[in-house]
């Protein structure tokens, strides 16, 4: 709960020029361009659903729970007392609240549940506010509800599993499927010797006579080991295949999945990955023989449009936390938000967060539309990798950025900047680093021209709304004729162009023309500048500012 009466006239000194503690909120109601997106992008009914989450997850209240989360750590616990395997992890109650806020909600089911009819748009909105909560717990609602276009290639596995992860509960106890309502999932990929390269990994399938597989082999990363099932990749007669791993066997046993060690990770502290061994674990194949690869990489698109959302759920938080203080804190003889700097960083902050979330939002409706509609399944294809690559290469500055805009108060763990900055890097790495998102970017051009002609359609729409950004799309229309090892050696730089002039597109069309024109100047304009505060001197701040929060 939030401190009561705090003492402000001490001993040696009296505590003024502070922001006032920051109260309880509406994520929603003060989020006018998530509000304005919404109405844009998504059936009405997604907004209504999401107002009760909103004003839950703004209540100060959780600020305490994600910290204590992230303080105190999941800890390993591979035997009871008496010397019997258990490779269990235990959480803090914290997290297990916060699993609930998400998971009682079913925000990780909205997808399935409303296919077609805004679910996507609905889960990345939700997913957007989580974040704002704690970034670290979304990793397993992220993976459970990815686990389901998986799930839906064999109906027997579909039957068992499916209604427990569209489940609307959490249920944290180690206990076989059939003994709860609810269940999570995680993923187990990567090895040692191959990393993003998974066709090396050298785990074995070895099938048995009634269908089921035996695997044996090490997964370098398991994220959220503490899952009711994994999908995983392993060599079997056929090739790389996909299976499903339960934490039980179907005779009630634990199964062979040992936790060697969790990570010490940078960030994503209340999230625990695990190192695992393989040792005879029961397994279900999942999907055609030999095509584990194009199996899982249904699960692995639907986290590339999470691992895009989440920096930009942390951005709006961090913009907002920037806000608070420099409204509050006088320096140089007047407030540090009339101050002619520190607004334009502050602004500048803004236009990135706004931009991030349009085509987050953008991209949850093609995702939606991908069933029926041609343009929109080609969106679908290259947009999560556009998203995912840039977005993530802005946290980290982004969220140094607000840190400075609080000085020395916003570097200690008292303020979640701290923790957001830890965070920042951990969604460009899952799922793909930057690399592996550009050379994406690049195989979706060469297999998939109609990706790119919808792009270009999209585009189009905003062609002669600001001259910054028709001459952006003029160079960029120059460079998509290179030939295709140019066109691999200029991967980044075309990859974050064609993001950003995406960006500016829906800015343009959808925003105000203070916030549309000024990122086009700032991002695409001849005085571009990678640094954050960096705006046209005649930038129209105050209607920037205006955005931020009420």
């Amino acid at each position: 709960m939030p401190d009561h009466a705090a003492r402000t006239h001490l001993v040696t000194h009296e505590v003024i020029n502070q922001p006032l503690p920051g109260g309880d909120r509406d994520l929603l109601d003060e989020d006018k361009a998530l509000r304005e997106a919404l109405a844009r992008e998504a059936p009405a009914w997604v907004a209504e659903r999401l107002a009760p989450l909103a004003r839950d997850a703004g209540r100060e209240c959780w600020q305490a729970i994600a910290d204590e989360a992230n303080r105190h750590s999941p800890e390993l616990r591979l035997f009871d007392r008496h010397g019997r395997r258990l490779d269990e992890v235990h959480y803090t109650e914290s997290y297990h609240r916060l699993m609930h806020l998400a998971c009682d909600g079913g925000w990780q089911a909205v997808a399935w549940e409303e296919e077609g009819n805004g679910g996507h748009q609905a889960h990345v909105a939700a997913l957007y506010l989580l974040t704002q909560v704690e970034p670290g717990f979304c990793c397993p609602i992220t993976m459970t509800h990815a686990a389901y276009p998986v799930l839906r290639h064999d109906n027997t596995i579909l039957e068992t599993w499916g209604p427990r992860l569209l489940a609307h509960d959490y249920d944290s106890r180690a206990l076989p499927a059939g003994d709860k309502r609810a269940a999570t999932f995680g993923m187990a990929m990567t090895e040692k010797q191959g990393g993003s390269d998974v066709r090396r990994n050298t785990t074995q399938a070895t099938r048995q006579a009634d269908g089921s597989v035996r695997l044996t082999g090490h997964k370098w990363f398991c994220s959220a080991p503490m899952s009711d099932a994994f999908l995983t990749l392993a060599q079997d007669d056929d090739g790389i295949g996909c299976f499903l791993v339960p934490r039980f066997r179907p005779d009630g046993e634990r199964n062979g999945i040992q936790l060697q060690r969790l990570k010490d990770k940078c960030g994503n502290r209340a999230n625990a990955s695990a190192e695992i061994e393989y040792t005879d674990a029961w397994a279900h194949p999942i999907g055609e023989p030999g095509r584990g690869v194009a199996t899982i990489l249904e699960m692995v698109q639907q986290t590339r449009l999470d691992a895009a959302t989440a920096p930009a759920g942390m951005m709006r938080q961090a913009t907002l936390e920037a806000w608070r203080h420099v409204k509050g804190r006088e320096a140089f003889g007047k407030r540090l938000a009339d101050q002619p700097l520190m607004r334009r960083v502050i602004a500048d902050l803004t236009l990135e967060t706004e931009a991030s979330l349009a085509l987050c939002l953008r991209t949850a409706r093609a995702f939606d539309g991908a069933a029926n509609d041609d343009h929109e399944r080609a969106l679908a294809r290259l947009l999560p990798a556009l998203a995912k690559f840039w977005h993530n290469k802005r946290g980290p500055a982004f969220m140094a950025e607000a840190m400075e805009c609080l000085g020395g108060i916003g570097y200690v763990e008292e303020a979640p900047l701290a923790r957001l900055y830890r965070e920042a890097p951990v969604n460009s790495i899952w799922e793909g680093s930057g690399n592996v998102m550009c050379l994406d970017v690049i195989r979706v051009l060469a297999r998939h021209p109609e990706s790119i002609a919808a792009l270009r359609r999209e585009l189009a729409l905003a062609r002669g709304a600001h001259p910054d950004f028709d001459r952006a799309l003029e160079t960029l229309e120059r460079r998509l004729k290179a030939t295709p090892d140019v066109l691999e050696a200029q991967a980044r730089w075309l990859t974050q162009r064609l993001a950003q002039c995406l960006q500016a597109a829906l800015l343009l069309r959808h925003a105000p023309a203070a916030i549309g024109e000024t990122f086009c100047a700032a991002r695409l304009g001849e005085e571009a500048s990678p640094l954050f505060g960096v705006l046209p001197s005649h930038a129209p701040l105050d209607a920037i500012l205006e955005r931020i929060a009420p």
